[in-house]
Parts: C-alpha cells; structure tokens; sequence
C-alpha cells in the first residue's frame, strides 16, 4: 500500500488517471518519494490498481540511506523499476554520483547510473558519469 499528499489533485477517471500538484510527497512502505506534481496511471478492474507514477519538478527518492534526485522519475510499479532523467544523483551514505539517467530496481537494489538526459544527449560534464568514493582511512598501528 501506499500514501500520498498533494496541495490539490485532478482526477480523470475516463483516462484512469489522476494528476496530483503542489509539494506531492508519497510513501510506499521505506520508499519515499517527493516532487512539484505527479501523474497517477492506474486501472479500475473492481478496485484501482496503480500502474505507474510519473513525477516531475525537483524530484526526490529516498529508500533507506539512499537519496537520488532528478528532474524527472517514472516509476514501473508492476517491475518495482524508477528511471529518473536529468540531472541525477545517487547519493549512498558519503558516496555520490552523478550523470543524466539513473535506474534503480527496487527487486535487486541494483543502481545504474549512466550519463545520458532525456533527450538522448549527454548530461552536464560532457554525458559522463562521476562520482567521489569515501574510502575508510585505514588505522596504520593495527596489527597486519
């Protein structure tokens, strides 16, 4: 199950959708997610059953220590994927990176992050992918 909040939403029931606007904020059991506005695709089949999620504006993934952000995420409930797209950061404790397009697998807790934007272009640094790795400082008087 899942719970969001939204300043005002707009349901379009002959399309099976609904358009949520305004501080979106969604959770989905450790999964958070945040954005400007998100649109809900559901099917009606003797209840409604939610397909997928495509947020948009400053958009924010929180899972655990985890955070990523984009401008903008579709999230595949029935595969449990998110792509987010432009301008991505991956960011795990005091590790990040960065690039234009990143997909996560919420089965496998597989992270992909590549440097391509929406537009199939390169993201900024040139459609590369960087990072900074905290690498533990080693205590030199420990036994060997």
């Amino acid at each position: 199950p899942g719970d969001f909040s939204a300043d005002r939403i707009e349901v379009q029931d002959r399309a099976d959708r609904a358009v949520v606007s305004g501080n979106v904020h969604v959770t989905q059991g450790d999964l958070v997610l945040d954005a400007a506005r998100m649109t809900i695709a559901y099917k009606n089949v003797g209840g409604v059953e939610i397909q997928r999620m495509d947020a948009a504006g400053n958009v924010r993934v929180t899972r655990g220590q985890d955070r990523a952000t984009g401008d903008v995420a579709i999230y595949d409930l029935n595969t449990r994927i998110i792509t987010m797209l432009g301008d991505v950061h991956l960011y795990q404790g005091t590790n990040h990176l960065a690039g234009g397009r990143l997909v996560m697998d919420l089965n496998t807790g597989l992270s992909k992050v590549d440097g391509r934007a929406a537009s199939g272009g390169g993201a900024k640094g040139g459609g590369r992918v960087s990072g900074r790795f905290t690498v533990p400082k080693r205590d030199e008087t420990a036994p060997k």
